[in-house]
């Protein structure tokens, strides 16, 4: 069994992470392939070694009080120290580089990363490469716990990035994305006034342009949306809209290729105010392996090439 100090165990620290994550005991039990109890005494434990709570109830569930907080920022790099440790131990054994760990948001992932990846495969560090996507909040809660070594995309809100540090590699603003052909192309109808005439496509309240998009529309007299859709899957939004007459409001990197090819088009609309940060976030602590550093080398210059305007 690995200790961390004479009471606080590795099995601790896993458990007290899943925890965390998924905000339940119950999920964490199903997870960890233990008993609810077990999960219980375990994070029971680990309170009486520490000397405060590290949960605790909030109505039929619980939330990790501020000792947690702070302790999670702790644990979580022990376990990707731990991780580091053992993926080194694996390269010796077996003659494989120590995986790099990538959560991307869809907005650079059909962009900027297909370069990014393009460059580094030619650096030949032989390396594994796992690239995940998804919504902002999870891929900065797996960041935060050790999961993830890497997000790129949008700068979360502040509250959020709390023991993370972010990199400013450009900005980016919200685009209204229709097909070709689409209707209030022709400028003949109020575009805002025709949102209730056709499906609209939201990102979720999950993600990180969720707050501007709102802000956005009802700066524009859009108070509400009588058919609308909330999805942060690009591979829905684009299939959708390429055979709707709806509106897809998405991050402009997400279908710049799409407007390219002219398969797709962008409502005349200054969206100008809804430009944010694009970047890099890695947790405050960490100390990226030399693949890492190479991969977010090569992000950094595909940002570049690709979006010289910063």
């Amino acid at each position: 069994m690995i200790l961390i100090n004479s009471r606080v165990k590795f099995r601790h620290l896993h458990t007290f992470v899943e925890v965390a994550r998924q905000k339940s005991v119950v999920k964490a039990a199903e997870i960890l392939h233990v008993s609810q109890p077990a999960v219980t005494k375990t994070i029971r434990e680990l309170e009486e070694a520490l000397g405060v709570a590290v949960f605790e109830r909030e109505g039929r569930g619980i939330r990790i009080t501020r000792y947690g907080e702070v302790f999670l920022r702790h644990a979580g790099a022990a376990l990707t120290a731990l991780r580091q440790g053992i993926d080194s131990v694996s390269q010796e054994l077996f003659d494989s580089a120590p995986p790099v760990r990538i959560g991307a948001l869809p907005t650079v992932s059909t962009r900027v990363m297909p370069l990014a990846m393009t460059l580094f495969l030619a650096e030949k560090t032989g390396s594994r490469v796992k690239i995940v996507t998804g919504d902002n909040a999870v891929l900065m809660e797996q960041l935060r716990v050790g999961d993830l070594d890497l997000v790129v995309g949008r700068l979360a809100l502040p509250e959020k990035m709390t023991g993370l540090s972010f990199e400013h590699l450009y900005s980016e603003q919200v685009v209204f994305a229709v097909r070709t052909g689409h209707p209030l192309l022709d400028g003949k109808q109020s575009i805002f006034e025709g949102f209730a005439d056709y499906p609209v496509l939201m990102p979720t309240r999950g993600s990180i342009i969720r707050p501007s998009v709102e802000q956005f529309l009802i700066a524009n007299g859009v108070a509400s949306l009588p058919t609308q859709v909330e999805t942060v899957s690009d591979a829905f939004g684009r299939a959708f809209v390429r055979s709707s007459d709806a509106i897809w409001i998405i991050s402009a990197g997400v279908v710049a290729a799409d407007i390219e090819d002219e398969v797709l088009a962008t409502l005349p609309i200054d969206t100008s105010e809804t430009r944010g940060p694009v970047g890099l976030t890695i947790r405050a602590d960490a100390n990226p392996s030399t693949p890492l550093s190479i991969l977010m080398q090569t992000i950094r210059q595909a940002a570049a090439e690709i979006m010289p305007a910063r």
